[in-house]
């Protein structure tokens, strides 16, 4: 009888906290999307790119490790 009572006590908390509105839920699909946007945009920039992003990095680089 006493597991009874806690198997019903748990599966109440669980619908609970599925059903509910939880505020540490947060919104995983959304921030899913945003990410993989990004990844997308950075593809997007660098790949046409690529070679003057490396240029203008290596030339930053190289003025600011040599001594004048």
């Amino acid at each position: 009888m006493r597991a009874y009572a806690y198997l019903m006590t748990a599966l109440a908390a669980l619908t609970d906290r599925l059903d509910g509105e939880d505020p540490e839920r947060g919104d995983v699909p959304g921030w899913v999307m945003i990410t993989v946007m990004t990844a997308a945009l950075v593809l997007a920039i660098l790949i046409p790119f690529r070679t003057a992003i490396v240029s203008a990095v290596q030339t930053a680089l190289s003025s600011v490790t040599t001594a004048q």
